[in-house]
């Protein structure tokens, strides 16, 4: 038997690096295969994109389909904390310390889904995360600055929730 030779009559297949004869047979079957392989390449690289990508838009689907809920919480938020900003009489402090025990789990609750609150006192005033309810004069406070938060933003991850209702300095 020589080298190539299987046995079983069948002729024998030039290795990658030897020369092939243009136009035979041979040359168009391997341009076939490679023109096969280049296209199972790419088919197999677009597939691994479009599964990435619907992996992506189903968690941002799953993620957005709770915004509501969470806004919603959010302004329940707001109202734990004007209740526990309202003076309390003493025989009150007890229902106010229960009240602060919610109010910390509900904090803690939209931690844990990637809720955080907006630090706008004392920021310079951003229309893509605050909502100017009012603008004022103020001594000491540069053109522009948020003197004032009527009511708190939030951001459910890298996008804004609800955007900080806010005073702003104007010039004088």
């Amino acid at each position: 038997m020589e080298p190539g030779d299987t046995g079983e009559g069948a002729p024998d297949v030039p290795s990658t690096g030897e020369r092939v004869q243009e136009g035979s047979p041979l040359e168009t079957l391997q341009r076939e295969r490679d023109d096969y392989y280049d296209r199972l390449l790419r088919k197999t690289a677009e597939f691994d994109n479009f599964r990435k990508r619907v992996d992506r838009d189903r968690r941002d689907m799953a993620e957005w389909a709770g915004a509501d809920i969470l806004t919603e919480v959010v302004s329940v938020m707001d109202d734990f904390a004007r209740a526990l900003a309202a003076p309390a009489p003493p025989e009150a402090q007890v229902y106010k310390v229960g009240v602060e025990l919610i109010h910390k789990q509900l904090n803690e609750f939209l931690k844990k889904r990637g809720v955080t609150k907006i630090e706008a006192l004392g920021a310079d005033f951003d229309p893509h995360i605050h909502q100017a309810v009012a603008y004022e004069e103020v001594p000491g406070a540069r053109e522009g600055e948020v003197v004032s938060v009527l009511a708190d933003g939030y951001k459910l991850r890298d996008r804004l929730l609800r955007p900080a209702l806010v005073k702003v300095a104007k010039a004088s």
